[in-house]
């Protein structure tokens, strides 16, 4: 049995939704993201479920590149002060609607990413009523 979760995820900024329904990737709803190289721009579609690293891009992004994560609603960065632990490229956030956020590493190519709680029993009560753990 699969017990993995497709997460629904906002803007840490303004709070928007990034997930799109017209895109599916995992059978799930991507969540979507404008992205920036030092040469080119354009959008990234992220698989929703936890654990899964399948993605469109519409440009081209060299392994091992860093590429700048751009809400689509307010166009700010997503990107954290935290730093990758495997690589050291910056994270970049997204904020869970059941609680928490799921960082990522801004390295095209490096899979690293992980759940931060902040106030933890709250959160954790919510996703995982939200979740049915």
């Amino acid at each position: 049995m699969d017990k993995r979760i497709s997460l629904h995820v906002k803007c840490p900024l303004c709070s928007k939704s990034l997930m799109d329904e017209s895109v599916i990737l995992n059978g799930k709803p991507s969540v979507k993201v404008n992205i920036t190289t030092e040469s080119d721009r354009g959008v990234l579609h992220l698989c929703s479920t936890y654990g899964c690293n399948e993605k469109k891009m519409d440009i081209e992004v060299a392994e091992q590149e860093i590429v700048d994560f751009f809400c689509p609603q307010c166009n700010k960065e997503l990107s954290t002060n935290e730093q990758c632990s495997e690589c050291e490229a910056p994270m970049v956030s997204f904020v869970i609607r059941a609680g928490g956020e799921v960082r990522i590493c801004s390295r095209n190519g490096c899979m690293n990413h992980h759940i931060v709680f902040k106030d933890i029993s709250a959160e954790l009560s919510k996703f995982y009523y939200e979740y049915g753990f």
